[in-house]
Formats: structure tokens, sequence, C-alpha cells
């Protein structure tokens, strides 16, 4: 669960609040966005979560000035600098991956030839590699998240994604998959799902509105199919995020309620894909 459907950012209050409620309700892991490094304290966070016995996911954040292609060399050293700290973080508190666009600032798009095309997804191959040897170093993976269209003109589908990482090793980054965005983008998820085995990463799940899951019209069953056949076997993570914060709400285009309540958000989502792996 995503600390993210009540408050942003996530600093130790967030996280003090939210860890007992989302144990109590049944989640096995609480996702710690990362927007700035130092939100949160990552061994603060750790002895909350262990005492609860909820596990960690974390989210990386890309706002404008954030970026690995296309950008000066200070940006870049930048950017790989934030990645390296929250995979520090990560670590700290136990979490296997970090996942979200590891490329550019969301909501920057442009133009690309087919050769352009290439030479940015080289770029970011190269930019990445140094923050991939962190990544290593420290034991966490990266999921690099492909976004919809109108969020980033680079990486929309998983197949993209997978060209872009190509010859970065597998077992330290992959991909960090989003239904929000895969139904958006994807003819087809479960078949695009299927052709990312074995790179799969970190896996965000909503409704196609970003609401709870099992409201909305998506083929889950078929989803999470998909994910078994491709081998993914991490947390299966709710992101969604709350009309009530500004900055929140505006980033992330939610302009009103997308449940009864934000725990509903939470707990009825739980409640359906519990429902799923039951069956």
């Amino acid at each position: 669960m995503s600390t993210w459907v009540w408050a942003s950012p996530c600093d130790d209050a967030t996280v003090a609040a939210l860890a007992p409620r989302v144990a109590a309700w049944g989640f096995d892991v609480l996702e710690l966005p990362v927007e700035q490094l130092g939100d949160w304290d990552p061994a603060r966070t750790a002895t909350v979560l262990g005492d609860l016995g909820l596990g960690a996911s974390v989210c990386l954040v890309m706002p404008p000035g954030r970026e690995l292609v296309a950008a000066d060399a200070a940006t870049v050293r930048a950017t790989q600098d934030y990645l390296r700290g929250v995979l520090d973080a990560a670590a700290a508190v136990g979490a296997p991956a970090i996942a979200g666009p590891a490329y550019t600032s969301v909501g920057r798009t442009w133009r690309m030839s087919d050769a352009e095309r290439r030479a940015a997804y080289e770029q970011l191959r190269e930019n990445l590699a140094p923050v991939v040897e962190h990544a290593a170093q420290v034991g966490v993976r990266i999921g690099v998240e492909p976004l919809n269209r109108y969020e980033t003109s680079l990486l929309n589908t998983i197949d993209q994604t997978l060209e872009a990482l190509d010859g970065l090793p597998p077992e330290h980054i992959g991909l960090g998959l989003d239904t929000y965005h895969q139904n958006i983008e994807e003819q087809d998820p479960a078949a695009a799902t299927r052709r990312a085995a074995g790179r799969i990463v970190h896996v965000q799940v909503c409704a196609n509105d970003r609401g709870a899951p099992g409201a909305d019209h998506l083929d889950w069953p078929g989803f999470l199919d998909a994910l078994s056949d491709a081998g993914y076997s991490g947390p299966v993570c709710i992101e969604s995020f709350t009309a009530e914060n500004a900055t929140i709400a505006t980033a992330a285009s939610i302009w009103r309620p997308l449940a009864d309540s934000q725990d509903a958000l939470a707990t009825e989502g739980l409640a359906f894909l519990r429902g799923l792996a039951v069956t």
C-alpha cells in the first residue's frame, strides 16, 4: 500500500501514523515514496515497520529537474546522486527494489525520430550504468516504469522499456509495471506483461481511473495470471493519490474522490485482490 493514497510528501509522521493502520488491515508491505532525500529517516522507518511485521518497497520520484536524458552533465550527476540515495534508503529499510520513471521528469515530452529515440535509449543506458553499479553494491534492484503518453514521450510501453534497458544486467535492473499506464498504452496488457518475463522488478496497481482495484473494467484475473506466467513473485502494491493534497492532486490529475474514502480505496482494493488470489 502506497502512502501517497493519504499524504505527500511521506515523512516520519506519515509513516508513524499509517504503518499501524496498514498492518491492521492486513497489508504486507508499505510503499514509501522518496520525493526528496531525507523526507523520512530510514533507520527510524525500519524500526517502525519491523515492529509491525511490515515489509517495505520504495518509489523514486522524478519532478522537473531530474533527468538522465537530453540534459546537461550537472543535472545528470545530480539525478544519479538522487537515485543512489534512494537505493541507500531502500537498502536501509530492507526493500528489495526501487521503482519509478528513472529516465526523465514526469510531464516532459518531445518528438523524436527513430534515430533520435535510439540515441536517447543509448544515453539512458550510459547514464543508468553507474546507478546500476550502486544497486548491485547495496543489493537493491531498480524497476524502470513506463508511463503513459501524457506524462512522458520516452518510455510508454513494456517493449520500449525492454529495448531501452537491453544490455544492462537484468539481475540489477528491470521493469516496474503500473496497471494505470498499461491500461492506456498496451494493446494487450497481459501479453505485454508476459513478454517481460524475468525482468519484472516491481508492480503497482489501481483501477483504470486510479481508484480501488476491482472497481473498474480491467481484466484482473488475466493480469495476475500473466504476472504468474512471467515469474513475478514480489509485492503487488496499490498506488493511488488523494485529492485533498493540492500538490499531488495537480501532479497526478486527481480532481475528484476516487472512492468513498481513502481508507475504503485501500481496504476494498485489498479485499478484491486477496479474493482473486484465493480463487
